[in-house]
Formats: structure tokens, C-alpha cells, sequence
């Protein structure tokens, strides 16, 4: 069932995602080369409780840490560990805090150091902004699917793929509420948008195919070519109008 969100709850809404995107933030400025995605994990950990949040990935489904943190061709779900960034590398960093009772979903992805080519920072690019592209269809009357063809659409425009196992989805309470919001698909279906709904679009990209395979960390999913990945995310709401990020002010890309 869907939930549709009271003011009361929207404002709690947006006090976890104002502290999630403040998250992303602050570990996107720790990426560099020599550092450690414990380190991240850990310091990002402590920002978030710092402001009286919870780190909601801790301990979800198992996870072991606060923050996801997936390098080169990890998509999502990367588990923060001793490995150390090199210069060049593909960082996305995905996170939730909680706090009220209510959750806020953000991610981004960046390179650390030098960029090893300019598809790096073509995959980037187009990655954010694909989620732009499908924001321009989160207004009542349209439907789940308009934005997900939206994304893909643009994606595969420009050369990339957009990954098919994994997609966004509703938030509020609970991480992971209804609907479902894929990243591919055909306009027109799913569940119609209504003011007062909060949902998570992300679209998730590799610069080769879509196929991929979950690590034996049973976490950890890479493409299955090698490719490199990115992903972009950001909680949003369903207005009566232009619809309204919750997880900013955005990262520096």
C-alpha cells in the first residue's frame, strides 16, 4: 500500500533528508586517493549521529555499515572496508538517516583525484542528470513509469545502460516502502502519482551493459562486464506543482 504523507509527516520528512543530504555532503569531500572506505563509513557515521540522526543502513537487512560505498564497477551495496581509493577511481557513496521516526535516501557518485577518462566523467554526468530527467514527470497525473522511460530513455541516448535488477522506490517510516520505481520501462503504467507521496528515484548506470551479479559478500553488486558504474539519488516529494527535492542542497559534482 501506498503511503500519502500529512504535513506533520512531510516535516519530519524533511528534517531526515536536510541531515541525509548534509550526510552525502560531507562524504563526498572525504573521497580522495590514500583514503580508506572505512574511514568514510566512520566519520560519516559519527556526522550523522552528530546530528541527532540515526544511520539507518547500519544493521538493515544485515548491512554492516553506515554507508554504502561502491567503487569503479561496484553498482551499489559496497561494503566499507581497508580498501584504500586511487586516483581515478569511481566512488558512489548511498546513505540514510533517520530521525522522528522518518527516513531520508540519498546518493551520488564521484572520482576521485584525476578523472582516468572522459567517460568517467561522461557516465557522471549523464547519471545525474538522468534523474533530472525523470524528476520532470514526479507531478500528479503522471505515473510511476513515465518517470522510469524518462531515465532510460535518456541513458541509453547517450550510450550507457541503465541497470534492470535494482530501483528506486516509495520512503517514508520504512526505507523501502511501495511503489517500486523502476529506472526502465515503458510510459504510461504503474501506480498514478498523487501530492503527498514520497518516493526515491535513482538512477543506476554503467558505461557497458546492464547485467550484474552480487559479490559472495552477498552485498556487493558489480556489473558483470567490468564496466564502471554510477548512481544518483534523491528523496523527493510529489506536490500539487513542481515537485520538491528533500535531500538538498546537492553535492559539489
Amino acid at each position: 500500500m501506498i503511503r500519502i504523507k500529512t504535513p506533520r509527516e512531510i516535516d519530519k520528512m524533511r528534517r531526515a533528508a536536510q541531515i541525509t543530504a548534509a550526510a552525502r555532503i560531507y562524504a563526498g569531500k572525504m573521497i580522495a586517493p590514500g583514503v580508506t572506505t572505512k574511514e568514510i563509513d566512520k566519520a560519516t557515521e559519527s556526522f550523522i549521529r552528530s546530528q541527532g540522526a540515526i544511520p539507518s543502513c547500519l544493521g538493515y537487512g544485515g548491512f554492516p555499515a553506515s554507508v554504502c560505498i561502491s567503487v569503479n564497477d561496484e553498482v551499489i551495496h559496497g561494503i566499507p572496508g581497508k580498501r584504500v581509493i586511487r586516483d581515478g577511481d569511481v566512488v558512489s557513496i548511498d546513505l540514510c538517516a533517520g530521525i522522528e521516526g522518518f527516513i531520508g535516501d540519498c546518493a551520488a557518485t564521484f572520482i576521485a583525484g584525476k578523472p582516468r577518462s572522459e567517460e568517467d566523467v561522461k557516465l557522471l554526468s549523464i547519471t545525474r542528470q538522468a534523474f533530472y530527467e525523470g524528476l520532470k514527470y514526479a507531478r500528479p497525473g503522471y505515473r510511476v513509469s513515465d518517470i522510469s522511460a524518462a531515465v532510460q530513455q535518456f541513458v541509453e541516448a547517450n550510450g550507457f545502460s541503465v541497470i534492470r535488477d535494482y530501483v528506486g522506490h516509495g520512503i517514508g517510516s520504512e526505507m523501502h516502502e511501495e511503489p517500486e520505481v523502476p529506472n526502465f520501462g515503458k510510459p504510461g503504467h504503474g501506480p498514478r502519482l498523487v501530492k503527498g507521496m514520497t518516493i526515491c528515484v535513482e538512477p543506476m548506470v554503467a558505461a557497458g551493459g546492464w547485467p550484474v551479479r552480487v559479490l559472495g559478500d552477498d552485498w556487493t553488486v558489480v556489473t558483470r562486464d567490468g564496466s564502471r558504474a554510477a548512481h544518483y539519488e534523491n528523496t523527493i516529494l510529489i506536490t500539487d506543482g513542481e515537485p520538491e527535492i528533500l535531500t538538498l542542497p546537492e553535492p559539489e559534482a
